[in-house]
């Protein structure tokens, strides 16, 4: 070989040499800058490639009674999901779905063909309803945990409770009002994705603590409990068609029973009609009738400078005010003013009312309550209606007296009557 082919040759081993070791020089490079410089970026890349995520509220707060007696409170429970994309057969799948569920096959159908990688088969399942599913054994199905409200004494101060739906907001009574205060804070629940974005061991997954806080009430169960029956079976005895029944500590104020009727199971509200759902007690005005001549009697006492002792002729069950004729169920003459409260004569309540004069009737009524809200902590208190006396007619003057022409909610009657019960303290 000559000289010059030799030097040529070793040339080009060594220029190929040189390439070989930049591309290893550079690949080595690269290789370390991946992993001393960018290890965190890639590390949550790879994460976010293979973890999912669903944002879940957390565990609602107890609600107990004045006892600590549970009234609210949340189980565990498990929702069925499923990852679309690792179902291979969504017609088969959705079949023995309705089999176990009984949900309808075109929409399962439409949920396990969605785009999404994470849909709701359903949720807040009973545990035959997991034992069934489990059992067909259904490939790209899985199990979520998730938290129930639960009222464990049904019935029991329903409306009061009121209730939560099926994502954890409150929407009737005491879980309403305090709805920001009971519920938790939202949790993140991971959820693993294997190369092809399909979800699994979503059951083994643990949520979190991200309780809600406990609220305890004044309602004593014991005496909830006596008041609903009794309330029943004055319901049944006289075929009203519903009914209230409040129990106060005059003292404090503090409610101890807030009974309605009919029942409603709070477990399962949406089988009960939607007037049953609300707080009667406290969201519908009502004329008072007779219940008010005490107040009535309270203001000639404090403003006409009457006593119990002081009599009024009750014009033997007739009297005309103008136009209109007033009469009592049962003609009476001379009564005091304790026997109109006893023997409840419209008459002698407006005699009572004459006395005074509408301006301080009327001042009487606001003293009590009448007119303006409680304040009480559940949602759709009514004022109530009470007109000013300016407005008021010789013949309004003489119904409101007796509780015609007026509006009250059953709260503000017995926060009103527990204030002469307790030497004409208003708790409020």
């Amino acid at each position: 070989m000559k000289p010059i082919e030799k030097n040529y040759i070793k040339l080009r081993t060594i220029l190929i040499g040189f390439i070989f070791s930049m591309f290893l020089s550079v690949i080595g490079a690269r290789a370390l800058y991946f992993q001393v410089f960018c290890s965190s970026w890639l590390s949550r890349k790879a994460a976010n490639q293979y973890e999912g995520s669903l944002i879940l509220p957390g565990e609602r707060g107890t609600i107990y009674d004045a006892n600590h007696r549970e009234m609210a409170l949340s189980i565990d429970v498990a929702s069925i999901v499923a990852y679309p994309h690792n179902i291979e057969d969504p017609a088969a799948t959705s079949e023995a779905l309705n089999r176990a569920l009984g949900i309808d096959v075109n929409l399962l159908k439409q949920r396990l063909t969605s785009d999404k990688s994470f849909v709701w088969v359903k949720r807040k399942v009973t545990p035959k309803e997991v034992k069934d599913v489990k059992a067909i054994g259904l490939k790209g199905i899985d199990f979520m945990p998730e938290h129930k409200r639960f009222y464990p004494n049904k019935t029991l101060a329903a409306q009061a409770l009121g209730f939560s739906g099926i994502d954890g907001h409150g929407l009737e009574g005491i879980e309403y009002y305090y709805d920001s205060y009971l519920k938790g804070s939202t949790c993140r629940v991971r959820v693993l994705k294997d190369a092809l974005k399909r979800g699994f061991d979503a059951e083994k997954n643990v949520i979190p603590d991200c309780s809600g806080n406990n609220l305890i009430l004044t309602i004593n169960y014991n005496i909830q409990h006596l008041a609903e029956r009794a309330l029943e079976e004055a319901s049944v005895k006289f075929n009203a068609k519903s009914g209230m029944a409040i129990v106060m500590s005059p003292k404090t104020g503090a409610i101890l029973a807030m009974a309605h009727y009919p029942f409603l199971n709070p477990n399962s509200f949406e089988n009960f009609e939607r007037d049953l759902w609300r707080n009667r007690s406290i969201t519908d005005p009502f004329e008072p009738g007779s219940t008010m001549k005490i107040f009535s009697a309270c203001a000639a006492i404090e403003f006409g400078g009457c006593s119990p002792n002081s009599i009024f002729f009750c014009e033997n069950g007739k009297y005309r005010i103008g136009k209109n004729v007033v009469r009592d169920s049962h003609p009476h003459g001379w009564l005091s003013l304790q026997q109109i409260i006893k023997f409840s004569s419209n008459i002698g309540s407006i005699k009572v009312g004459e006395i005074i004069g509408p301006e301080y009737l009327y001042k009487t009524f606001r003293s009590f309550g009448f007119g303006e809200k409680t304040g009480i902590d559940c949602p759709g208190e009514t004022s109530g209606g009470l007109s000013h006396y300016n407005r008021w007619s010789k013949i309004d003057a003489g119904t409101i007296s007796f509780g015609q022409g007026v509006a009250v909610s059953a709260l503000q009657l017995i926060t009103a009557a527990s204030a002469i019960a307790n030497d004409g303290v208003l708790m409020a």
